[in-house]
């Protein structure tokens, strides 16, 4: 019953007690960005959702335009800006995601939406993590968040995908909110992020 129509209500529950909650920082994040990044405000991205299929997911703009030679994006090291630095280490920058789970695009809980490129990359068991809607929070991201590599970013998503419920749903959302209360797991060693995804030769790495 949850994972049919329980895990919906709860979404919609959570995520508009969250948007009328923090509406005022949104709107407060929304004009520093607007004056910050001279008029873009928020960053929009096709992203793969449930059985793959493709969605735009909403962030807020926290980094900058810049392109080598070649028209490639710089590092996110080079295009983070300061105020964006502050906002993603807060996990800010995910506030307008609430919009993609009342639209029904995401949930409050599950994989996180990586990118459409990477849809070719995965083997079959990684795959798996588009058998439900992804997730502003995940079981991933309470144990480790950007800090774990890809081998245990999947089999973490895997297992979630396979034993999800109410209780558990529950407790990951607590656990998010004192891990980003801590900053815990923002980035990986040697990125401001995550580094890329390239595949099953990278995952030991």
């Amino acid at each position: 019953m949850y994972k049919v129509l329980g895990k919906r209500i709860l979404d919609i529950l959570i995520a508009s007690a969250l948007f009328l909650v923090f509406s005022p920082i949104f709107l407060l994040i929304w004009v520093i960005l607007m004056v910050n990044n001279k008029g873009y405000a928020f960053y929009f991205q096709d992203r793969p959702g449930l059985n793959g299929e493709i969605f735009r997911i909403i962030k807020f703009k926290t980094m900058k335009d810049a392109f080598d030679r070649e028209g490639k994006p710089l590092s996110d090291a080079l295009r983070i800006t300061k105020v964006g630095a502050i906002i993603r280490k807060t996990s800010f920058d995910e506030l307008p995601q609430l919009l993609n789970v009342l639209r029904g695009d995401m949930s409050m809980v599950g994989p996180r939406p990586l990118l459409v490129d990477y849809l070719l990359l995965y083997d079959e068991s990684q795959s798996k993590r588009h058998d439900v809607k992804p997730g502003i929070t995940g079981w991933a991201q309470i144990n480790g968040r950007n800090s774990i590599n890809w081998e245990r970013k999947f089999e973490l998503d895997t297992w979630y995908v396979n034993n999800f419920n109410l209780f558990l749903d529950i407790k990951i959302l607590i656990l998010t909110f004192f891990n980003v209360i801590q900053g815990k797991g923002v980035s990986q060693q040697g990125h401001v992020t995550v580094g890329p995804f390239v595949g099953n030769q990278a995952l030991k790495t």
